[in-house]
């Protein structure tokens, strides 16, 4: 296991990363959160990630929930009872990160504060379903497939903001904001451009009007190897795994 003074030292210096990007972007750097990518890290280790962000925001003066991330169910319900503590009291989200089938809808629900991974509206339409039967808001972003490779989830483009709104209508959910993966391309500007679609998919959709997409303010994206191309382009959330925990140990 990764020593937590390590962990620290590369947390410490993935928020300098952040405020080096928000400065030359002309941003407040607190405007920009570091959600902790736990993939295949075990519990132990997710929650040495989670004591340094909080002794990191507890020394900025920063109130806010810390994040991590999720992109396996089996995952996300296993690291569950460790966490449980801090998000029961308000101190931890728990964000699910990665494709979502509908038939998980109750584990997910059940270890998560957020779903990120929303892309089709049956998926939301199951999770406003059970949040109903249970008395209970689930937040939730779209996530959208910016740079069209088929490797990646997510609506279309030209789909996202009709999704939104389809959302947000929903009861038991609300929705938070809006999702990508960067393209896979060595061209920044390729990069670029796809966060910036999201950019203007999540102003168009806030503009709107549409019931329940005034708080759709948030664009989680942005990873380890192009956080500041998205922070450039307007990220309020980078999702930061071997950054801050090293190379993922090798599947079992």
């Amino acid at each position: 296991m990764p020593s937590s003074p390590g962990i620290r030292a590369r947390l410490a210096a993935v928020h300098d990363r952040v405020a080096a990007a928000a400065e030359a972007a002309g941003r407040d750097a607190g405007e920009v959160r570091v959600l902790l990518a736990t993939k295949t890290q075990d519990a132990a280790t997710a929650l040495a990630g989670v004591e340094a962000a909080l002794d990191l925001a507890d020394r900025a003066g920063d109130g806010r929930p810390v994040l991590v991330g999720e992109n396996r169910v089996q995952e996300l319900v296993a690291k569950a009872p460790a966490l449980a503590g801090l998000v029961a009291g308000g101190r931890l989200g728990v964000h699910m990160i990665g494709h979502l089938q509908r038939n998980k809808a109750n584990q997910v629900l059940a270890a998560a504060t957020c779903v990120e991974s929303v892309d089709t509206l049956a998926l939301a339409s199951a999770l406003a379903s059970r949040c109903e039967r249970d008395g209970r808001t689930l937040d939730v972003m779209v996530q959208v497939n910016v740079s069209g490779e088929a490797s990646k989830s997510g609506a279309e483009p030209g789909d996202a903001a009709a999704l939104a709104a389809a959302v947000a209508a929903l009861h038991g959910l609300r929705l938070t904001g809006f999702m990508t993966i960067g393209a896979r391309s060595e061209d920044d500007a390729v990069v670029r451009e796809g966060f910036a679609r999201l950019r203007e998919i999540r102003d168009g959709v806030v503009a709107s009007g549409a019931p329940g997409t005034g708080d759709a303010r948030e664009l989680s994206m942005g990873m380890t190897g192009d956080l500041e191309l998205a922070v450039a382009e307007g990220a309020t959330i980078v999702r930061v795994g071997t950054a801050v925990f090293g190379a993922r140990p090798a599947p079992a």
